[in-house]
């Protein structure tokens, strides 16, 4: 993986570690004063790193699919956190690493999936070859 791939991984790699250590912060210091904000922030968490994961290999059978579920996953998770927490700020009383879009991630958070969708519709992985069976059949 070259150019704007190891870019993407990358950046997925620093939203993996960024929101892994905020959730466990939140749950382990103060779980009880927001839960539902802080098990958001730890599913944002485990997004990422499954994202970063499946980036890194797409090239392989299986993963490419699981790039394209995490990604559209999280986008879905953006935009739906995101709007919730404007609409309905008490739910949110706590931010969660989607609240308002990702404003405390510099909204990353929201420009990633559409970097990270880009990037999988324009290197899809080339076909696997027929295995021998296949082409004697």
């Amino acid at each position: 993986m070259t150019g704007i791939g190891r870019v993407l991984v990358i950046l997925y790699a620093i939203m993996a570690l960024g929101a892994s250590g905020r959730s466990f912060v939140q749950i382990a210091e103060k779980f009880y004063e927001a839960p539902l904000a802080y098990t958001l922030s730890a599913a944002s968490a485990v997004v990422y790193i499954l994202a970063t994961l499946a980036l890194i290999f797409a090239g392989r059978p299986g993963w490419y699919l699981v790039a394209w579920v995490a990604i559209v996953f999280e986008l879905v998770g953006v935009l739906a956190i995101g709007t919730l927490s404007i609409v309905m700020p008490d739910l949110f009383a706590h931010d969660t690493v989607w609240s308002y879009y990702g404003r405390g991630y510099v909204w990353i958070p929201l420009v990633l999936p559409v970097l990270g969708l880009w990037w999988l519709t324009t290197h899809k992985p080339a076909p696997v070859a027929a295995s021998r069976e296949q082409v004697a059949a």
